[in-house]
């Protein structure tokens, strides 16, 4: 599964990427996770044999994308 993120600027999407990338996927987790950055985009590369698998890693990736942009929008946008 692939997912292009979109952020206002390049700044915010490096904060978010920083802050995504060390979140590991737990060891017994059949989910790899890749992530980059093109500009404001942050690209997210996930891989699963189940589709199962794969919804709870999703999931997961979300709620700390969620928590990440939330943050910003609370504390304001990087100078």
């Amino acid at each position: 599964m692939n997912m292009s993120i979109p952020f206002p600027t390049d700044k915010e999407a490096s904060i978010v990427f920083d802050a995504l990338r060390v979140e590991v996927e737990p060891a017994r987790s059949k989910v790899t996770r890749k992530l980059e950055t093109n500009g404001r985009i942050l690209k997210v590369h996930f891989t699963a044999q189940e589709a199962k698998s794969l919804r709870v890693g999703v999931n997961s990736f979300l709620e700390h994308l969620i928590l990440a942009t939330q943050t910003i929008q609370e504390f304001g946008p990087p100078l």
